[in-house]
């Protein structure tokens, strides 16, 4: 049986996780260069997301991540950082790209709930579109309309 080194094969991405204080931690997901993608050349930040918004969502965050098999440490420090598999970094990235803006509680809490029921073609289609669209404002309210449901 052939065995193929996954790194080869595969992007590679990293979380990056710091504690600024309690109850304060800012996650960011980057994607960084490997022989499966030539065209980086230095690390490309995917998405990040700090304070409130990571707040109202950072269960189902850490529970994504706890199933990826990363635990953050306590307290405050400098970052830590972890490898992430595919799966794991286009959903959190996608997660962290449609929050980010938001104010609207209830809304931002529908949303993670739909980006978390997505498979992972999904994710990729709708992480693609928003990174690499000349207008992915366009694109990540698109996404915010189809997963809110109207009042």
């Amino acid at each position: 049986m052939l065995m193929v080194n996954s790194s080869l094969t595969s992007p590679q991405y990293q979380l990056q996780a710091r504690n600024h204080g309690p109850d304060d931690l800012e996650l960011e997901i980057w994607q960084i260069p490997s022989p499966a993608t030539p065209h980086i050349s230095k690390p490309l930040r995917v998405a990040g997301l700090r304070g409130r918004n990571l707040a109202l969502v950072e269960t189902q965050v850490l529970r994504r991540l706890n199933r990826a098999g990363i635990k953050l440490a306590p307290g405050v420090g400098k970052a830590q950082r972890f490898a992430l598999d595919e799966d794991t970094s286009l959903s959190i990235g996608l997660l962290c790209r449609v929050l980010a803006p938001m104010r609207s509680a209830e809304r931002m809490r529908q949303i993670a709930t739909g980006v978390d029921l997505m498979d992972r073609e999904e994710a990729a289609y709708w992480l693609g579109m928003a990174m690499h669209r000349k207008n992915p404002r366009r694109v990540l309210s698109a996404l915010r309309l189809l997963l809110t449901r109207p009042n």
